[in-house]
């Protein structure tokens, strides 16, 4: 396993380096200039002035390796627009309150999204099992930032049982949870019905029944832990996006996470943020992926992380 986890952080690791190389080509090559906005004009001097402070000056080349140095030891930078707040600041602030949001919403997706996956297989045909299908479908197909505005203007602005902005009390926490959950209930709902339908025809699900263990042991040991990989799977992009909050909630909902500062600096064309935050979460995805191949073996002892 040992070997496995060294080539997975290798490979990691070239793909971090492509992310940082092509994110800062962008960044680098974006016309215009993070220190213009609009037409608003400045006097070559103090131009090269601010370029100078910030390195910007230098060859292209030479600004990529001092940028990767930078990121080797963890800093990303500081903000274009604000020279006393640095990214790592806008992290530590706002990744916790995404992470929080996030970390409720992903446990209210598999809550949800296994139980209707489950029941559907179970009860195949039924009442139950086509509206959990119609759900799934509703939830696949409206768009996030659609339920959004749809929650705001029903539990906001109708009937105004909600709050809608901050993360004060439990309360503030149901419609941005909500809207994150919708879609992956929905495909967390699917996977699972269609993994346990193909699980629950196969030949040691017959033998579990004929020796008499009880439907819930042989739904639960013996066919959810085999139908699971699909949904380990999606697990791993769905923390990873969750977690790192997302730009349409936070920012409909005044939530102060780090998708909101991601969305706040592309407005203002602030490029080390951007750069910065890019980057932490690519970072962040391509650690959660080598987590959720890990816990492939502890999932299914079948599966061995040798050549």
């Amino acid at each position: 396993m040992l070997r496995y986890i060294a080539k997975r952080l290798f490979s990691a690791l070239i793909t971090i380096v492509v992310l940082i190389t092509v994110t800062f080509a962008l960044m680098r090559f974006m016309p215009g200039s993070p220190f213009i906005k609009g037409e608003q004009r400045m006097p070559p001097e103090v131009l090269k002035r601010i370029e100078e402070k910030y390195g910007m000056d230098k060859p292209l080349i030479t600004q990529y390796f001092n940028y990767l140095k930078d990121i080797a030891r963890g800093d990303f930078g500081i903000s274009f627009k604000r020279s006393d707040v640095a990214v790592n600041d806008i992290i530590d602030r706002g990744f916790p309150i995404s992470a929080r949001v996030g970390g409720v919403a992903v446990l209210v997706s598999l809550l949800i999204g296994l139980s209707l996956g489950i029941v559907s297989a179970v009860r195949k045909g039924g009442l139950l099992d086509r509206a959990s299908m119609v759900l799934a479908t509703v939830g696949i197909s409206i768009p996030t930032f659609v339920t959004a505005v749809l929650l705001l203007y029903l539990f906001a602005g109708m009937w105004n049982i909600l709050p809608t902005y901050g993360l004060s009390t439990w309360r503030h926490y149901i419609l941005p949870v909500a809207c994150l959950s919708l879609s992956p209930v929905a495909y967390i709902a699917r996977m699972t019905r269609s993994s346990m339908l193909e699980v629950m025809q196969q030949d040691y699900i017959r033998t579990a029944r004929a020796k008499g263990l009880r439907e819930s042991v042989v739904i639960l040991r013996h066919g959810l832990r085999n139908a699971i990989l699909p949904v380990v799977t999606y697990l791993g992009t769905l923390v990873a996006a969750l977690l790192t909050g997302s730009f349409v909630v936070e920012r409909l909902y005044a939530i102060p996470g780090i998708g909101r500062y991601f969305v706040d600096s592309i407005g203002a064309r602030d490029y080390n943020v951007i750069l910065g935050l890019t980057v932490f979460f690519g970072i962040f995805v391509v650690l959660c992926n080598i987590l959720v191949d890990i816990l492939y073996v502890l999932v299914d002892p079948r599966i061995k992380m040798t050549e």
